[in-house]
C-alpha cells in the first residue's frame, strides 16, 4: 500500500495515507524528503520550502497561506497554515468549454473518444434498477407509507400510528415511517415557507407509495394550508386526517393507512432505466482521505451515471466556498453561472447577518483527519460532483425537474442537507464519511468510508469502503460501487434502514413565534 500521495503536480505538500513516523524518509520523485514530525493518517507534509504568507497548494488549489515559515519535511496544519477567503467575491465566468462539451456530449448519447479498454467497461455497466413506477413518471426505489405531521405538536401520534400500522404490512409495501419534526407552526417568513415546501415534497416522494397526511387543526401549516403547495395528488395515494376532528385519531388514522398499504401493495417492481435515478451527494465528518478516496468515488459515480441519462445534485453550501470557481466554471451558460454565484453569496449574507464568520469551518473532527483550513474542506468535498457540467441550480425546496448535475441550497448540516437532497427528488443520498455517523434521511443512505480502519470498526454504520482505492485497481472499486448502488435501488437496505433509522430536519433560520 501506498504510504504517501501527492495529488496534483503542482502540489506543495502531499498526504499521508497511513501513519508515518519522525524520521522516516520518502522518496518523493527524484527527492529524499526527510519527516520532521510523526505525520498522523490524512494530515499534510511540506515537499519543499513554503515561506510566511505563501500559498499552501494541495489539489492543484491554494488551501490557505502559511503563517511561518515551513520547511520540507515538516508537518502542514492548523498551527502554521490558515484560510486565505475573504468576504463577498466578484466572479469572472470562465467556462471549461472543452470539458462541458465533452460532458454533454457523453450526456446527450454523443460519440465521444474513448479506449476499446473503456469502451468495454462501460458497455458491460448496468443501464437499469428495479423500481416502483409512480402516476406522475417518477419511480421509487422504495415502497413504503410514510407518515408526514403537518407540524411538531401531532410527532408522537404520528410515531405511535406507524409502529402500530406495521403488524398490517402486505403485499410489496416495505415499512411504515413516521417523519416527526417540531415545525408547522410559531413560524414567520421563509421559516414557514421551507416547512411547507419541505413536507410537501417528501408527500410527493416516489420512495412513498402511500402518503397519510397527519394535521392538528390550529397550525399555521394546516392541511388546508399545505394542499396548495402539494397541488394534485391520486387520492389512492395520499389520505388527509386533522386530529382535532376525530374522537380517537389513531383509530381513524390507522384505518386510512390500512387503504395505503392495499393500494401499494399491489404495485411491483419493474426494469426501469437508470435515467430515472436521481442521487444525492453528501459528505459528513469529513478526514484528510475524503478528497482521494471516498469523494472522488462518488465524482466517478456521478459521471457514469450523468452519461446514462441520470442525474444527481450536489449540496452543503458553505462546504464550497473555497473551491465554488471550479463549479461556477462547469456551468453550461451564463445564466447558471450567475444562479451560482448568488447561491454562493447568498449563502455568505447568511452567516453575515446573523453576526457568524464566514468560515468557520471546519470542525474539529475534520480537523483530527487532517483538514486545516475551509478550502482544503472544499476542495475534497466538491470531489462528489464529478466532472460533469452544471446543469440545473436549486433553491431549497425546489424539485429537480431534469437529467444531469445540479447544485442544491442547503446547508452543510447533515441531516438539514440529506433531507433536502430527498425533498429535491433523490431517491438515494451516497454519503462519505472519514469519521463514522449513524443517521439516516427519509431516503435510503448509504455510508461511504474514506478509510479501512473506519469501515472494520464500525461495519453496522458503513455501506460500502471506498478505502479500498487505496489498495485496488481504481476502475474496479468504482464498477463494484455503481453496481452497489443499483442494487440498493432494486431494494438492498443499507445499514441505518436494517437499524431502523429514519431521520428529517428542516432548515431554519429566524424567529420562533
Amino acid at each position: 500500500m501506498q504510504k504517501f500521495l501527492k495529488i496534483n503536480d503542482k502540489d506543495n505538500c502531499l498526504v499521508a495515507l497511513m501513519p508515518l513516523p519522525a524520521g522516516e524518509v520518502l522518496e518523493v520523485g527524484t527527492v529524499q524528503l526527510t519527516l520532521a514530525q510523526d505525520i498522523p493518517s490524512g494530515h499534510k507534509v511540506a515537499v519543499v520550502p513554503i515561506a510566511r504568507g505563501r500559498q499552501v497548494i494541495k489539489y492543484g488549489y491554494p488551501i490557505g497561506n502559511a503563517t511561518e515559515d515551513i520547511l520540507p519535511g515538516q508537518w502542514i496544519h492548523t498551527h502554521n497554515v490558515k484560510t486565505g477567503l475573504g468576504e463577498l467575491l466578484e466572479y469572472c465566468y470562465e467556462p471549461i468549454t472543452e470539458q462541458i462539451s465533452a460532458m454533454q456530449g457523453a450526456t446527450e448519447g454523443q460519440e465521444v473518444a474513448c479506449s476499446e479498454a473503456a469502451d468495454n467497461r462501460k458497455s458491460n455497466l448496468r443501464d437499469y434498477f428495479l423500481g416502483y413506477p409512480r402516476s406522475d413518471g417518477r419511480v421509487g426505489v422504495r415502497n413504503e407509507i410514510w407518515i408526514i405531521p403537518t407540524v411538531g405538536c401531532v410527532n408522537n401520534v404520528a410515531t405511535s400510528i406507524a409502529a402500530k400500522a406495521k403488524e398490517f404490512l402486505q403485499g410489496t409495501v416495505e415499512d411504515v415511517i413516521a417523519f416527526p419534526h417540531p415545525y408547522g407552526c410559531s413560524q414567520m417568513g421563509d421559516d414557514q415557507e421551507y416547512t411547507r415546501e419541505i413536507l410537501a415534497d417528501l408527500i410527493r416522494h416516489p420512495n412513498a407509495g402511500g402518503v397519510l397526511v397527519l394535521g392538528l387543526g390550529c397550525e399555521n401549516s394546516n392541511i388546508e394550508v399545505l394542499k396548495p403547495y402539494i397541488g394534485e395528488v391520486d387520492e389512492r395515494r395520499v389520505k388527509f386526517l386533522v386530529s382535532q376532528e376525530c374522537e380517537d385519531e389513531e383509530e381513524s388514522a390507522l384505518k386510512l393507512v390500512k387503504e395505503l398499504i392495499a393500494y401499494a401493495g399491489t404495485i411491483e417492481r419493474e426494469r426501469t432505466s437508470v435515467d430515472k435515478l436521481v442521487i444525492g451527494m453528501k459528505c459528513g465528518g469529513s478526514d484528510g482521505l475524503s478528497g482521494i478516496t471516498a469523494n472522488p468515488l462518488v465524482g466517478r459515480f456521478s459521471d457514469m451515471l450523468i452519461a446514462k441519462g441520470g442525474t444527481t445534485i450536489l449540496t452543503e453550501v458553505p462546504e464550497m466556498f473555497g473551491a465554488e470557481t471550479i463549479l461556477m466554471n462547469r456551468c453550461v451558460n451564463r445564466q447558471l453561472f450567475e444562479r451560482t454565484v448568488a447561491l454562493i453569496n447568498d449563502f455568505k449574507q447568511y452567516f453575515t447577518d446573523h453576526g457568524q464568520t464566514i468560515y468557520e469551518n471546519p470542525s474539529p473532527g475534520n480537523k483530527a483527519g487532517g483538514i486545516s483550513t475551509l478550502e482544503d474542506k472544499s476542495l475534497g468535498c466538491t470531489q462528489k460532483s464529478g466532472s460533469a457540467p452544471v446543469k440545473g441550480v436549486l433553491a431549497y425546496g425546489e424539485r429537480v425537474e431534469h437529467p444531469g448535475l445540479h447544485l442544491l441550497s442547503a446547508p452543510g448540516n447533515d441531516l438539514v442537507a440529506s433531507t433536502a437532497l430527498a425533498a429535491a427528488g433523490a431517491q438515494i443520498v451516497l454519503f462519505t464519511t472519514g469519521r463514522g455517523t449513524p443517521f439516516a434521511s427519509p431516503v435510503p443512505t448509504v455510508k461511504i468510508s474514506t478509510n479501512d480502519a473506519l469501515a472494520e470498526k464500525k461495519h453496522k454504520w458503513i455501506d460500502f469502503n471506498a478505502g479500498a482505492l487505496l489498495r485496488e485497481d481504481a476502475d474496479a472499486v468504482t464498477d463494484r460501487f455503481y453496481e452497489y448502488v443499483l442494487q440498493v435501488a432494486d431494494g438492498t437496505r443499507v445499514s441505518s434502514e436494517i437499524a431502523g433509522y429514519h431521520d428529517m430536519a428542516i432548515f431554519k433560520q429566524g424567529v420562533t413565534l
